[in-house]
């Protein structure tokens, strides 16, 4: 089975780590989606014989991604895509140096999460977050 659900890979990890960010800058809790986690882990399973390259699904979702080591779990992926919290001016709204993973685990509107991880081929491990409605919208700032 390519799925791991290891106990740091559980929905409740991946949605405390979200929500954690948002509450920082107070927005409203995500909630998970089934919907969303198995888009994702259908997304997944289908990126195992590509190695797992980086390359978004372009699905009607918002989508952040994640690749690593077998060690990586879902709570280090959205740490990850948080630590871009730096390159995020909240006045202006601009990114000043690469943080639209941040913006989207953010983004007020979304309100529904769903992720999966997948073990690839190659031993490394590939993260699909998917979040409704979608975010980053070109011209509007997150929160």
């Amino acid at each position: 089975m390519s799925y791991i659900a290891l106990a740091q890979n559980t929905k409740e990890d991946y949605l405390e780590a979200h929500n954690k960010a948002r509450a920082e800058v107070g927005v409203d809790p995500l909630k998970w989606n089934d919907t969303l986690a198995a888009y994702a882990l259908k997304y997944g399973h289908s990126m195992i014989p590509k190695n797992c390259e980086m390359e978004h699904s372009m699905g009607p979702y918002g989508e952040n991604l994640a690749g690593g080591s077998g060690a990586m779990s879902g709570r280090d992926a959205v740490n990850m895509w948080v630590g871009e919290k730096p390159f995020y001016d909240p006045n202006s709204g601009e990114c000043v140096d690469g943080c639209l993973h941040y913006t989207q685990v953010v983004w007020r509107s979304s309100t529904d999460l769903g992720c999966a991880r997948v073990k690839c081929l190659n031993d490394a491990v590939f993260i699909i977050c998917n979040y409704y409605p979608i975010g980053n919208v070109y011209g509007e700032k997150p929160y």
